[in-house]
């Protein structure tokens, strides 16, 4: 008997990420501030808003904190949807649990029932494994401080009309939850949608990718891999060659879209030709129109892979909901920007960090359907990546907590400067329809 030779993963180089670090902040250095040319809210209306957030703290920062604690993945976020529930009730605010097709959806209003009306967002799904690693306790946090402060000031004297709408929304992380309660009306006569999220640097329209699912299963024919292979189509022969195949189409990709894959299934037995064989692909892009590309791309290589091994095969598409790249709104994100200087922040406009560092999220999807703003929050050092522990640590430590209070105030203030500012409304409603208006999304990749 022979021991197993173990040997350690070579640790890829640090010379890509450095460069990316000098280049990012070179670019910071000459980037000149996100300004607005819109007046947005009345200064008292601002200072109001911001002495809410400040005596809301210690409650955000338990929520923050009870969620981080208690991590639940896609629609398993009972507890986190109860807490939310319940810190709303102590502050005389009732809200709907269970609404628009998703137990744990949650969907609370207020303001006059009149005028305009924005939606402010929040996400609380953590990741397996890792759990709160893309910081959505923060995301879940400023959002419900943000309503909290609104309700204050709404129906106040001197508060226009208005209506805020709060919606806990599930599943970002791969179930698509958003898109569910869009289809569900969750989102009929929202004017604009707001959230944040949190990240490395502050940033007023950082990019994030569409992105589509295909499984693909292969049919062959069982047989003795050694006494009659002949006898055999070889269904993990076809996964191989879709992978391949997928492969070679990565050097014809524009940046920063992206395929990548994994072999579900690769047969049960060397000594048996295998007859059923499977593989999961997430294709990601830019554009809708892109996206919609190379998933015909990629479907023509899984049906060439079957025709070459002689199997059958079965493509199912999307099994949760696609995501479709971010339309922001540059004109609203340009006043929380503004929000954030006050705050001592420094938000960077696009392009400072490099666009190809990035994934996609579920808010592509109310974006087209409605003006919207996802910028991003700083709570980790430059470099932290998302998705790690590092980035789950730092979304309980005090960047993380810092990004509840500020990214609170900052979602408040830019709903409160849409209900005042009618200038403001009719420039994010026209830079909205300059790109292309609603989008049906459900029927965009039919």
């Amino acid at each position: 008997m022979t021991c197993p030779d173990h040997h350690r993963p070579e640790p890829p180089s640090r010379a890509h990420d450095d460069a990316v670090a000098r280049l990012t902040a070179a670019r910071a250095a000459a980037a000149d501030p996100v300004t607005s040319p819109h007046a947005g809210a009345p200064e008292p209306v601002r200072h109001a808003l911001e002495r809410a957030v400040d005596g809301l703290t210690a409650e955000l920062l338990e929520l923050s904190h009870d969620l981080h604690d208690d991590p639940e993945t896609a629609f398993t976020e009972h507890g986190a949807v109860a807490a939310v529930r319940d810190l709303l009730a102590r502050h005389g605010i009732g809200a709907e649990v269970g609404v628009h097709g998703l137990g744990t959806a949650l969907r609370a209003t207020v303001g006059t029932g009149d005028g305009p009306t924005v939606a402010l967002l929040a996400e609380y799904d953590a990741l397996p494994g890792i759990g709160h690693a893309c910081g959505h306790n923060v995301i879940c946090a400023s959002a419900v401080g943000a309503f909290l402060a609104l309700a204050r000031w709404l129906g106040r004297d001197g508060s226009p009309g208005g209506t805020v709408l709060l919606l806990g929304t599930p599943a970002e992380e791969g179930g698509g939850g958003k898109e569910t309660m869009a289809r569900a009306g969750a989102l009929d006569g929202v004017d604009a949608a707001v959230m944040l999220h949190p990240f490395a640097h502050d940033i007023a329209d950082h990019p994030f990718l569409g992105r589509r699912q295909l499984e693909v299963t292969y049919h062959g024919v069982a047989a003795h891999a050694s006494a009659q292979p002949h006898r055999g189509r070889n269904a993990l022969d076809a996964v191989v060659l879709g992978y391949q195949g997928v492969a070679m189409l990565r050097q014809h990709l524009p940046d920063p879209d992206r395929v990548h894959g994994i072999i579900t299934d690769g047969g049960q037995a060397p000594n048996v030709v295998p007859e059923r064989a499977a593989a999961r692909y997430y294709l990601r892009s830019q554009h809708p129109d892109s996206l919609r590309d190379m998933a015909t791309r990629v479907q023509a290589i899984a049906v060439g892979a079957a025709a070459m091994t002689g199997c059958g095969y079965t493509l199912t598409w999307d099994p949760m909901p696609a995501y479709l790249p971010i339309r922001h709104n540059t004109t609203l994100a340009a006043r929380w920007a503004v929000h954030q200087a006050v705050r001592g922040r420094t938000v960077y406009p696009r392009g400072v960090v490099p666009e190809a560092e990035t994934g996609s999220t579920d808010l592509g999807n109310v974006s087209l359907r409605v003006p919207s703003i996802h910028p991003m929050l700083a709570i980790a050092e430059p470099g932290t990546a998302l998705h790690t522990v590092e980035f789950a640590e730092a979304a309980r430590g005090p960047g993380g907590d810092r990004g509840v209070t500020d990214g609170a105030a900052g979602l408040a203030l830019t709903v409160a400067d849409l209900l005042c500012d009618a200038d403001l409304r009719a420039a994010v409603a026209a830079e909205f329809a300059a790109d292309g208006g609603p989008v049906d999304v459900p029927s965009f990749f039919d």
